[in-house]
């Protein structure tokens, strides 16, 4: 069935539970004072900025939205692209698309302007919905992505390029629209990374979001009761397919804006969350707060968060066992997935199994999984090859590239292009990957579009960025660097250079050396990791 029917089914059953918290520690609520003639408006030092929502408000903001997009001749199979920040409005906002019939494509928050230009066109879309946080970077494409598209702005002040969101839905018919949609009703299309850098456009059916929602509630165990607590950035499949398990069961969700141990721990108490997706770097963060006595866990109610769960990066065991001394009572799991695969689950650990931590896991729920060597076949028990799962969460395809699907897709089966082996008990351990890209804090990046932009500097020569093993982050990005004859360069003249990156993607590490390259003429990453990295990176590859 169709997953808008799941919010449809929530508001008859549900209609006044709250659905739906959003909380920003680093803005205090404000409140209105009244003086003589006069009312001010002025923080309230105690309160942190929070709103919620209910199913029944959720669905009609859906409903509102939707009916909006048809009125402006939006059509089944047409695509609306959602750059928005986790807020309140993005969850009724992506389901008001998917009830048009046309297809949600979240955007990544991280895209400079040229990319989401990029992504724009690769996935044909209509419509664009932003917030403020990219009224900078949208303006700069405005002219050209306005042509044809139309652009609708969610926040104050709207821009003189876009349409108000808030305005145009508010007189819009709340009810439900009659669009009859299937489980083979393309869905959504979500974006990966491809051999230049740039991203592939994922397209998944309605098939593919239920069989997520599915995974999610048999994996983790989730009731009505649960509240999950949503960290990460929504546009990514994996909050958005944790978020699942609790539509499913028609849960409340609690979006925080904020990473400090002190947000989380004072969201799960407040809220009383009982589920939480958290990433290495934000656990180890915890219990270094715990460890220096900045945070007193007494000063917290914890009693009822049953469980937490690790996906995106590499899991260092050790992190776990100290997790577990800390939160003794706290189930774990680790979740392995790809947007291909439409997210996290398609292999999980499995909380009975913490014995087992270092391992990606097993199939999960619905999912089949092998390992095979060059030519297609199957591997032998501890022996390294390509894994591949198979299941109803595998993309229909990559929207307009057909020779890269016929890649990755073979017999109903995705190639992953990461490199497994099986252990004696079944249990998968994923020891390198094909593909180069480093995940640092969760986030994935492409050293190659990092690599053709520090090679504008006119005395480089050549130039290699690898990941390499970080405690926190997982992995780091370190750019070994070849530089032309008779030039000087320094590491600061590198960094100084970089700053026109965004943040996330600037090398943590510079090195200046040769860069080796095979007879064809690529660039022996390999080498470069045993050299840099004493091929420790290997040893730290799961991710989810």
């Amino acid at each position: 069935m169709p997953i808008t029917e799941l919010l449809e089914q929530n508001v008859k059953e549900y209609p006044n539970d709250i659905c739906l918290v959003e909380i920003n520690p680093e803005v205090k609520e404000v409140r209105r004072v009244t003086w003589k003639e006069y009312e001010l408006i002025e923080p309230n030092p105690t309160t942190h900025y929070r709103r919620e929502i209910t199913w029944h408000v959720m669905n009609e903001k859906a409903n509102r939205f939707a009916n909006l997009l048809l009125s402006r001749g939006v059509k089944k199979g047409d695509k609306v692209a959602i750059l928005l920040m986790n807020c309140l409005e993005w969850l009724p906002i992506y389901f008001g698309i998917l009830k048009t019939g046309a297809l949600a494509v979240p955007l990544n928050f991280r895209y400079a302007s040229d990319e989401i230009e990029y992504c724009i066109k690769l996935a044909d879309v209509d419509v664009l919905v932003f917030g403020p946080e990219f009224i900078g970077r949208v303006e700069e494409i405005a002219d050209e992505i306005s042509k044809n598209r139309l652009l609708y702005y969610v926040g104050d002040n709207c821009p003189t390029f876009a349409e108000d969101y808030n305005k145009q839905t508010a007189n819009c018919s709340s009810l439900s629209p009659d669009i009859p949609l299937t489980d083979e009703d393309d869905a959504a299309i979500y974006f990966s990374s491809g051999t230049t850098g740039f991203p592939k456009a994922i397209l998944h059916n309605h098939e593919s979001l239920m069989h997520s929602c599915r995974v999610e509630q048999n994996h983790h165990g989730q009731t009505k009761e649960d509240v999950f607590l949503c960290i990460p950035p929504l546009y990514h499949t994996g909050a958005k397919m944790h978020w699942f398990g609790s539509l499913l069961t028609g849960g409340k969700a609690v979006l925080l804006k904020g990473t400090k141990p002190e947000y989380i721990l004072d969201a799960v108490s407040k809220e009383k969350c009982t589920i939480v997706w958290l990433l290495v770097p934000w656990a180890q963060d915890i219990l270094e707060a715990i460890e220096n006595g900045s945070i007193n866990l007494n000063d917290y109610q914890l009693s009822q968060w049953r469980l937490m769960h690790i996906g995106a990066q590499p899991v260092p065991p050790s992190m776990i066992k100290k997790w577990k001394e800390y939160f003794p009572n706290h189930q774990y799991d680790t979740n392995y997935g790809l947007s291909e695969s439409i997210g996290p689950g398609c292999v999980h650990l499995g909380v009975e199994n913490i014995h087992k931590v270092g391992a990606i896991g097993k199939a999960g729920y619905g999912w089949e999984v092998k390992i095979v060597d060059e030519n297609g076949g199957i591997v032998k028990s501890g022996q390294v090859g390509e894994l591949c799962v198979k299941g109803p969460g595998v993309m229909t395809c990559y929207y307009h590239d057909e020779k890269a699907t016929k890649e990755v897709l073979k017999d109903g089966w995705l190639f992953t292009g990461d490199m497994a082996q099986e252990d004696e008990d079944g249990f998968l351990f994923l020891v390198d990957r094909k593909k180069d890209v480093i995940i640092s804090g969760g986030e994935n990046i492409y050293p190659v579009q990092i690599e053709d932009f520090i090679r504008t500097h006119n005395a480089v020569h050549d130039v290699a960025v690898i990941g390499l093993p970080d405690k926190r982050l997982g992995e780091i990005t370190a750019a070994i660097i070849e530089i032309k004859e008779n030039y000087v360069v320094t590491e600061a003249d590198i960094n100084e250079l970089c700053m026109r990156l965004p943040r996330y993607k600037r090398p943590k590490k510079i090195i200046f050396a040769d860069i080796p390259r095979n007879p064809t003429g690529k660039i022996e990453k390999p080498k470069l990791r045993e050299l840099y990295a004493g091929g420790s990176v290997v040893d730290a590859q799961n991710h989810g």
